[in-house]
């Protein structure tokens, strides 16, 4: 699901040294003695050596996993959190990208931060993918895959966090209704509306037989058991949709999307391109499938997506991290959708935009999340500024404010293969942070809190 839209980005961050974001950060040692990890099981890991030298004083890493297989979060920008930030779901068997649905050791477990940080498991079936946690906490959504190119099955289902209660809400097993067209290569990641009554997730429509066959965003209704298939097209392979956290009745239909131009597919739905020079741009759509908007980010030469957005908290504002080629940096633009006028990016009529790195010398953010609240922020660092680092920051008004008090909390000593990917993300209240790593030789989840 990486999107790098230039060489350097490619090289993953090569060219990026990261020593200005460094000059921006406050330098403070911390003597922190452990206070969850002393309280939780003895599977659990205090990691005072991955604490970075500049965190407050009261920081803490645990690592949350210690399988033999990897394990990890499932994504910065999923929905995997109960709405007080006591209890998320992660995975076992995985990689920082998702997951084989043909591996049975693969599933989901709970993690309750107020007992211990323990696992409990969720799942137990084999092919499970593209988990939500319902907005009022009682509920994993969760699909189970069993597709195949023009045949098979998906089906979505439901579990209390207790593991009791599992329900199959709908079962899609002849197509989308009305489209004659079938899914497979189900993308990793689905998204819940704020009311909980709609899911949104993608996959391939490829027959076996067409190059460059529809891929498309199915949205699926609750309560009435029925897929809509909203948008198909060759460019829709690597979605990232993302529900509104908005509120607001009618900003709770928006769904924030990605459009990779120029790649390209085999026929088994298999990307072979995920996108062109041109590179992605980001658009926001009713789940209709209606008011088709533009995000006023990249498409000019310039400025390159990088491929990784999310609302900023529950605001009308979103934020994607850039490719810039002068200045040169890995930037944080945050902006606001218009009317669409031909995927021209930032050169859209009247775009909103607003660079919140604009003071830091160099940025090199890469994979971020924002609290609930839209004021506090979680980044990775680039991977020549020591294997990268976990740095923390406040955000001003949006629009107008840049990124404050930033400064790095955890130090992974990650290797940045992809599928070892940090993925930084917060508690939506905003007080932990989460992160993977591979440092110890197999890739395992952490949590940072005290910063």
């Amino acid at each position: 699901m990486k999107t790098y839209n230039r060489r350097t980005l490619l090289q993953l961050g090569a060219s990026y040294g990261g020593l200005g974001l460094m000059s921006a950060f406050s330098h403070r040692s911390s003597a922190a003695e452990p206070t969850i990890a002393s309280r939780a099981p003895k599977s659990l890991r205090y990691r005072p050596d991955l604490v970075a030298p500049e965190a407050p004083k009261g920081t803490e890493v645990i690592q949350l996993t210690t399988d033999t297989v990897p394990s990890c979060h499932v994504y910065m920008e999923a929905q995997i959190f109960t709405p007080d930030s006591k209890r998320f779901v992660l995975h076992r068997s995985a990689h920082a990208h998702g997951s084989d649905k043909n591996d049975p050791a693969h599933q989901y477990l709970l993690c309750d931060i107020d007992d211990g940080c323990s696992l409990s498991p969720l799942t137990t079936e084999r092919g499970v993918t593209a988990p939500s946690v319902s907005p009022d906490g009682a509920y994993l959504y969760y699909f189970v895959n069993e597709t195949e190119v023009n045949g098979g099955r998906l089906m979505l289902k439901r579990v209390r966090l207790d593991a009791t209660g599992r329900e199959t809400v709908l079962v899609l097993d002849n197509g989308v209704p009305g489209t004659g067209l079938r899914p497979s290569q189900i993308y990793p990641l689905s998204t819940i509306s704020l009311d909980g009554a709609r899911l949104a997730l993608s996959a391939s429509f490829g027959d076996g037989q067409t190059e460059d066959a529809p891929f498309g965003l199915m949205v699926f209704d609750v309560a009435k058991a029925a897929t809509e298939l909203i948008l198909q097209g060759q460019t829709w392979c690597n979605l990232h949709p993302q529900y509104s956290r908005s509120t607001d009745a009618d900003a709770g239909h928006d769904l924030l999307i990605q459009e990779n131009h120029g790649n390209k597919a085999n026929p088994q739905g298999e990307i072979v391109t995920l996108v062109s020079v041109d590179g992605a741009d980001i658009h926001v759509v009713r789940d209709d499938g209606s008011a088709f908007r533009t995000m006023p980010w990249g498409r000019d030469g310039n400025e390159h997506c990088q491929g990784h957005q999310c609302w900023r908290g529950q605001s009308e504002w979103a934020i994607t991290s850039t490719g810039t080629r002068e200045p040169h940096g890995a930037r944080l633009i945050e902006g606001t959708a218009l009317p669409d006028a031909g995927h021209l990016g930032l050169k859209t009529l009247g775009a909103v935009r607003n660079d919140l790195t604009r003071e830091i010398h160099e940025p090199d953010f890469y994979h971020f999340a924002t609290d609930i609240a839209g004021t506090r922020l979680i980044s990775d660092t680039g991977p020549m500024d020591q294997r990268g680092r976990v740095v923390v920051a406040k955000l001003g008004a949006p629009g107008e404010g840049v990124l404050r008090d930033v400064r790095p909390v955890a130090h992974p000593k990650c290797s940045w293969l992809k599928g070892a990917h940090m993925h930084p993300f917060l508690s939506p209240d905003g007080t932990k942070g989460f992160f993977n790593s591979d440092e110890s030789g197999v890739l395992q989840a952490y949590m940072v809190t005290g910063f």
